[in-house]
């Protein structure tokens, strides 16, 4: 039995087992998103001792109890491993992601005494109930909430939407080649979980040489290389700088500081539209570069995130600047709308009557 375990699923312990070791040399990642993704490895390996005792179960015939319990126990896990690989992905998620899996799991259960999702017949044969693909809905939804919400969260660029699209197509085949395949994909089941989870940890290390590891955007490097890449297609620069945040840090501490300014950089996600690039330089400067963006576009990009950011409890100054203001080049865009955003600035101190420290432009911290 454990030796046919194992040939089962020697593809699926290989890759739990560098997956484990990869995350346990990490330094890229918090101890919160690394302990998350230990459950999931635990997960994925104890559904398939499920998978493998189930259907070993139907080979030898009879059980009929024991394989209905582990029918519940399948068909509740592979949701709730869906809503973790969320709530471990999507930070700001909360518990409540679990409650959809948590009432299928309860179904399932019923199931075990009524036969309303599946049922075995006295010839030993499975068979589905009135509620039989409730199950792979449930599956479907979340992988369609997970795509659509981590491809909102991200810049958009390959090297994000890659991973994202592996992990859907994978996902998605555990939705239709048990219809195919029938029994015989369940081999193979556990391994592609395990191969989806760990490519897009893989991908999401790549990513952190790219990005701003407290507030998702892109950093200093990027900025750099993208806008020496086909300088001619950006037409608008936004500046925007954290208006306090020197008295965050000193009131609340620097975890205050940096609740902030991730509050700030998800504001900034979510006014910025396709083409339109979000950047952490450092300290409380981010800028958003612009590609093939018109004024009518730039000043409503301005626009939304005024108006995010008013949503907050914290403050933030903008400036912009586009091709039809007469700069010439990237940096004269950088410099006009950074004019602007230090002027904006200056306003808010004086009018707000608050202390500010010293500047050092371009990066102090406000």
């Amino acid at each position: 039995m454990i030796k046919q375990y194992i040939l089962w699923n020697w593809g699926m312990i290989l890759i739990l087992a560098a997956f484990a070791v990869s995350l346990k040399e990490t330094v890229f990642l918090d101890k919160t998103t690394i302990r998350r993704m230990y459950i999931l490895i635990v997960a994925v390996f104890l559904l398939s001792l499920v998978v493998f005792a189930e259907f070993y179960l139907t080979d030898l015939g009879g059980h009929a109890n024991a394989r209905l319990v582990l029918m519940a126990v399948r068909y509740s896990a592979t949701p709730f491993i869906l809503a973790m690989v969320i709530f471990t992905l999507v930070k700001e998620l909360r518990w409540f992601i679990f409650l959809p899996a948590m009432g299928l799991a309860v179904i399932n259960v019923l199931s075990i005494f009524n036969g309303l999702v599946f049922s075995i017949g006295a010839d030993g044969v499975f068979r589905r109930g009135p509620l039989g693909y409730l199950p792979f809905i449930m599956v479907g939804l979340y992988c369609v909430f997970l795509i659509y919400i981590l491809i909102k969260r991200s810049n958009k660029q390959v090297l994000e939407i890659i991973p994202i699209a592996f992990l859907g197509f994978s996902f998605a085949s555990g939705l239709v080649l048990p219809f195919i395949y029938g029994r015989d994909y369940s081999h193979i089941f556990c391994t592609t979980i395990a191969i989806a989870l760990y490519v897009y940890y893989v991908f999401s290390i790549l990513k952190l040489t790219k990005v701003d590891a407290l507030t998702g955007l892109l950093n200093r490097q990027a900025y750099y290389a993208d806008i020496s890449s086909d300088p001619e297609e950006i037409t608008a620069v936004v500046s925007i700088d954290m208006n306090g945040l020197k008295a965050i840090n000193d009131n609340g501490g620097h975890k205050a500081g940096d609740e902030a300014l991730t509050a700030l950089a998800m504001c900034i996600l979510r006014a910025r539209k396709r083409n339109q690039l979000c950047y952490r330089l450092g300290g409380d400067e981010f800028v958003i570069i612009c590609r093939k963006t018109s004024q009518a576009e730039m000043l409503q990009l301005v626009e939304n995130l005024k108006k995010q950011v008013a949503e907050t409890k914290y403050s933030c100054s903008v400036g912009c600047s586009h091709l039809d203001d007469g700069a010439a080049s990237v940096d004269d865009l950088l410099q006009r709308s950074d004019s602007m955003m230090y002027a904006e600035k200056a306003a808010y101190y004086r009018n707000s009557g608050r202390d500010r420290r010293h500047r050092r432009e371009p990066s102090a911290e406000g």
